[in-house]
Order: structure tokens, then C-alpha cells, then sequence
């Protein structure tokens, strides 16, 4: 009867734990009816507007760096960083060293060499006489030695008289060309030497801002090496990192609302103007350009800001709430309500707005789907959808 009565005492004890097992299932379920509570919406169409969002930072589209053609000392600068200059301006100088010297010079010998292209000329105009009045007479003592009143000696003179004097035509002729020839090469050196000049004196290409002053008087800069740098005036505009998974969409002419850090209370209309075509492959961002409709006055450059880009508005585009969007199993999908129970279905997504999801395919419209839940969900619980559950204004 012992060993019966233990028995017994041990089925009971059974029992109640199996009960009591049940009974906290039933509660972790959401209550004593075995359900989950849910609130849910309905899959139907209408308009999402989207908005990409990026930080961005001050640059000038065109930087100017000013510097020397050919090594030299720095004598002057004459601008300081943040001077607007026009352009034209004289913003440094570079020391000459000899060059003035070497100038005057070669003028000089220009000089020279016009004047020995005159002479040549000149003696060649005597030339040309000597030549006329040979050639004459070479003729009348031909004829005179036909008639017998000169000698063939005589008629043989004249002759060589006339060929010689062609033959210093000639000569005359060739130092007119060869004087011309080094009157232009010293003209060519001394234009050189004037372009060398002009290059010791850098000017502004540009109206601008200088940005930065690179090298100080006194100090050596090798050719191409910048002096001074300039941000062209009305130039500046942002470069915003925009996350690669947003940014389908991107198109030139984007309007953008622009807030400053230095102005937080205000907004600044703008545009896009340029997509970068290499991304950013290690923040695994687009890389965009948005320039200021109107720029705003003393803005500086590396300058953070907030931009937001519209993107065109979705027309008749299926949609369902964010909070409907859930992950399982590594796939994207929804609870939809089905006969009071749960059923995940995957499905795929386009645009993602505050508002809204676009749902490509997966959905039928007024299709009901879970946007939230007392706890989380498996596929097949039985659901307790709320009062407030339905259609989406």
C-alpha cells in the first residue's frame, strides 16, 4: 500500500508541474487566451516622397594655385590669407636676379643687329648701282670693240667689271639675310627674356580669395611649386557623402535644403551638380557635389554641414508602415494576419521614407500586415489584433 501511495503522490506531482508549465506557456503567448496582441495596417497605394540625407563640407570648385615658371627666391608677397583680390592683381614677387641685366643686353644687341641689317641693305643698293654702271659699260665696249675703236683687251675688262659687280650684289644680298636672321634670333631672346621678367610677378589669374599663403619672402621655390592658392569667388560648393545603400536615384538637378553649422537656425536652398563616379569603397559612400543657389556671404571653406536631397515624389507606389518591416531567418519580410494566426512573408522593398515603404513584390494590396506586437513573433501564433487596427489615413 506504501509503495502505491508514492505512486500516486508522484502522478500528482507530475500533473501539476505539466499544468503549471501550461499555464506560463499560455502567459508568454500574451495572456491566458494563448494569443499575441498586434496592432496592424493595411498594404494600399499612394505617394512617397523620399529624402537622402548627408554630411557635407565647404570646398571651392576651382582652386588656383599661383606660383613661379622657374626656381627662384621669393623677394615680396603682397597679399595676406582671407584678402579678396581681383584678377589682375599683383599678389607676389619673385627676386630677378640678373634678368633686368640680361634684358638691357639683349636689346642692346637687337639694336646692333638692325643696324647691321641696314648697312647690308645699304651696301647692297650700292651694289645694285655698281652693277648698273658696269652692265652699261660692259655693253658700249662691246660695241665699241666691233667697230674696231677699242681693244678686245679693253672689251675683256669691262666684262669682268660687270661680273664682279654681280657678284658683290650677291654677297651684299646674303648679309641683309643673315643680318636679318640674327637681328630676329636676339629679338626672339629678348621677348624671352621679357617673359621671363613678367613670370618673377604673379598675378592673380582670377577674382578669389586667398586661401593660404604656402611660401614667406626670403624663402626658395622651385618652379611650379605654389606661393600663394585662391578659391575662385561664387565657387564654393559642398562635397556630401551620401550612404551607397540610399542612393538610388541620384540625378543631376536634385534640390537640396542646406543647413550650416556656424548658422543653425537657417536654410539654404541648393542643387546637385555633380556625382562623383568613384565611391568611397572603405565608408561604402557616394560621393555628390551640391552647389548654393544663392551663396551666403563669409562663408568659409572645410565648413561642415546637413543636407537633405528630395528625391521625385513616387506616384501610386504600394506602401505599408516601417514598423511592418521585420527580419527573420535572414530574409526581409512581414507577419501578415491570416485566419488569426501569423504568417511571414518575404518580400522586396524599393524606396524607404520616415513614412512609408515601397513594396516591389510580396503584397497584394489591403493586404493586412503586423506594425506591432506585444512580443516577438513566430510563424503560425495565434494573434489578438487591437480595436485601433486598419486602414492608414
Amino acid at each position: 500500500m506504501k509503495k502505491f501511495s508514492m505512486n500516486r503522490k508522484q502522478a500528482i506531482g507530475l500533473a501539476l508541474l505539466v499544468l503549471i508549465a501550461v499555464v506560463a506557456v499560455m502567459v508568454l503567448r500574451g495572456g491566458g487566451s494563448g494569443s499575441v496582441q498586434v496592432s496592424t495596417a493595411q498594404v494600399m497605394r499612394g505617394e512617397l516622397s523620399q529624402t537622402l540625407f548627408g554630411i557635407g563640407v565647404v570646398e571651392a570648385q576651382r582652386n588656383i594655385l599661383v606660383g613661379p615658371t622657374v626656381a627662384g627666391r621669393v623677394a615680396k608677397v603682397y597679399v595676406e590669407q582671407g584678402a579678396l583680390v581681383e584678377a589682375g592683381t599683383l599678389l607676389a614677387e619673385m627676386d630677378p636676379v640678373d634678368l633686368n641685366e640680361r634684358l638691357t643686353a639683349s636689346r642692346q644687341a637687337t639694336l646692333r643687329a638692325k643696324s647691321a641689317v641696314a648697312a647690308s641693305q645699304a651696301q647692297a643698293q650700292e651694289a645694285e648701282s655698281r652693277l648698273a654702271t658696269a652692265g652699261a659699260n660692259a655693253k658700249r665696249y662691246a660695241s665699241l670693240r666691233e667697230r674696231g675703236f677699242v681693244s678686245t683687251e679693253a672689251e675683256r675688262n669691262k666684262g669682268h667689271e660687270a661680273r664682279a659687280a654681280v657678284a658683290a650684289l650677291h654677297a651684299s644680298q646674303a648679309n641683309i639675310g643673315v643680318s636679318g636672321a640674327d637681328a630676329a634670333r636676339l629679338a626672339a631672346e629678348a621677348a624671352a627674356l621679357e617673359k621671363q621678367l613678367a613670370n618673377t610677378r604673379l598675378i592673380s589669374p582670377v577674382t578669389g580669395v586667398v586661401i593660404s599663403r604656402d611660401v614667406e619672402p626670403g624663402s626658395t621655390a622651385v618652379a611650379g611649386q605654389a606661393v600663394l592658392r585662391l578659391a575662385e569667388k561664387d565657387s564654393l560648393w559642398l562635397r556630401v557623402r551620401i550612404d551607397q545603400g540610399r542612393s538610388a536615384g541620384l540625378a543631376i538637378g536634385l534640390p537640396a535644403i542646406i543647413k550650416l553649422r556656424s548658422r543653425p537656425g537657417e536654410r539654404f536652398s541648393g542643387k546637385l551638380a555633380r556625382i562623383e563616379q568613384l565611391s568611397d569603397a572603405v565608408t561604402e559612400e557616394r560621393l555628390v557635389m551640391v552647389a548654393f543657389d544663392q551663396p551666403p556671404a563669409d562663408l568659409t571653406l572645410n565648413e561642415m554641414a546637413e543636407v537633405a536631397l528630395s528625391l521625385p515624389t513616387r506616384s501610386n507606389a504600394l506602401t505599408m508602415p516601417p514598423a511592418a518591416l521585420v527580419r527573420q531567418a535572414g530574409q526581409t519580410g512581414v507577419f501578415t494576419v491570416e485566419g488569426g494566426r501569423a504568417r511571414f512573408v518575404t518580400v522586396n522593398v524599393g524606396i524607404r521614407t520616415e513614412n512609408g515603404v515601397e513594396i516591389l513584390d510580396g503584397l497584394a494590396e489591403g493586404t493586412q500586415v503586423v506594425t506591432q506586437k506585444a512580443k516577438p513573433l513566430v510563424d503560425g501564433d495565434r494573434l489578438r489584433v487591437s480595436s485601433d487596427s486598419g486602414a492608414r489615413p
